[in-house]
């Protein structure tokens, strides 16, 4: 599935604000957030699953763009390299 990177969230992003954010590039198929325990504030980073690969180049159009006051980062899913593991002991 087609994946990116949202970067420099603010706590009070929610994932109905990431979604909106990212509807005018094509469908949001998921967003994975993660949060500080008991479901508290955005960490500051997200993965979202773009619908359709084609959705991944109008979303990198959105890097720098802002939500909630912050500047966000929009980038390919680092975790992705050429679809193998970064983390060579996760390989394994």
């Amino acid at each position: 599935m087609p994946r990116i990177y949202v970067g420099n969230l603010v706590g009070s992003v929610t994932s109905a604000d990431r979604r909106a954010h990212l509807a005018w590039a094509g469908g949001v198929r998921s967003t994975l957030a993660f949060n500080d325990k008991a479901a508290g504030p955005c960490r500051g980073f997200d993965f979202v699953e773009m619908a359709e690969s084609a959705d991944l180049a109008v979303a990198f159009r959105l890097n720098n763009s802002e939500l909630k006051g912050a500047r966000i980062t929009i980038e390919p899913d680092p975790s992705l390299n050429n679809g193998r593991t970064r983390n060579k002991a996760a390989a394994r």
